[in-house]
């Protein structure tokens, strides 16, 4: 199955993912600087449909020390947030993330990049700070990367896809600018 084949159904088998994961090119670093827009590839992840139903943009990648691993669109949509993978997801912020931005937002990066081999082929992959979580990538097209969720404890990769988006909304960040940590 082709990458666009697996977009236009929306949902594929988890070894249709990895067959097609492991058939793409590797990422430098450096291509992911910028801002990028996901979506979901369904495999029957426990995971699925979670970030879309939450108001989840994206990440952003300023270096390899400086990654936002969570973008949350503002409440109105105008402008978005980083997010503490700490405090989200959290069964007491059900829904939209949005309007819980006084609870979850963070100033700080929390996440880096680097390469890492996984399923024999060493590519650009964001560590989360405080997660034992790695979100390993693979190019599809200049402006676009299949993404795999490695984390301990879960039985299969969790799929997603980001696309390059230079027209992204602001970031707007509040609170205390003394927050504001590399």
């Amino acid at each position: 199955m082709t990458f666009d084949e697996a977009v236009k159904a929306g949902r594929i088998r988890v070894e249709e993912a990895l067959a097609l994961f492991d058939s793409l090119p590797t990422v430098e670093l450096a291509f992911l600087r910028g801002t990028w827009k996901g979506s979901e590839l369904q495999t029957g992840h426990p995971m699925d449909g979670m970030l879309g139903a939450t108001g989840w943009y994206g990440k952003q990648f300023i270096d390899a020390e400086s990654v936002h691993p969570l973008l949350f669109f503002t409440e109105d949509r105008a402008a978005l947030f980083p997010v503490d993978p700490r405090k989200w997801p959290s069964p007491k912020l059900p829904g939209l993330v949005g309007p819980h931005r006084a609870e979850v937002e963070t100033r700080k990066f929390k996440a880096r990049l680097r390469m890492t081999e996984y399923r024999g082929q060493l590519s650009a992959t964001m560590l989360y700070d405080d997660w034992p979580t790695n979100d390993v990538f693979r190019k599809v097209d200049p402006d676009t990367v299949l993404g795999a969720m490695d984390a301990r404890g879960m039985a299969t990769p969790y799929f997603f896809v980001l696309r390059r988006d230079a027209e992204s909304p602001p970031l707007s960040v509040t609170g205390d600018p003394a927050d504001r940590a590399r």
